[in-house]
């Protein structure tokens, strides 16, 4: 998993730091969005030929990541 982790970059001078696919201007949240609206992988690859599955792969790889953050409920 940790190989899939290296495709996603988060550099404060592209899409104001937000977590990106390869460096490219599709963000993790913009593949998410599109798998949570019912886009299959093979339809976004193919409205985006620029990105590789191994790319969907990884979005979904860090979001799982991201949500295995405890919440602190507040007191």
């Amino acid at each position: 998993m940790s190989d899939l982790l290296t495709r996603i970059t988060i550099d404060p001078e592209r899409m104001h730091g937000r977590p990106c696919v390869r460096n490219l201007r599709i963000t993790v949240a913009d593949i998410l969005g599109l798998l949570a609206a019912g886009q299959s992988r093979a339809s976004i690859l193919e409205d985006y030929p620029y990105l590789e599955s191994a790319d969907i792969d990884a979005v979904l790889a860090f979001a799982a990541r991201q949500a295995d953050h405890p919440i602190i409920a507040a007191e």
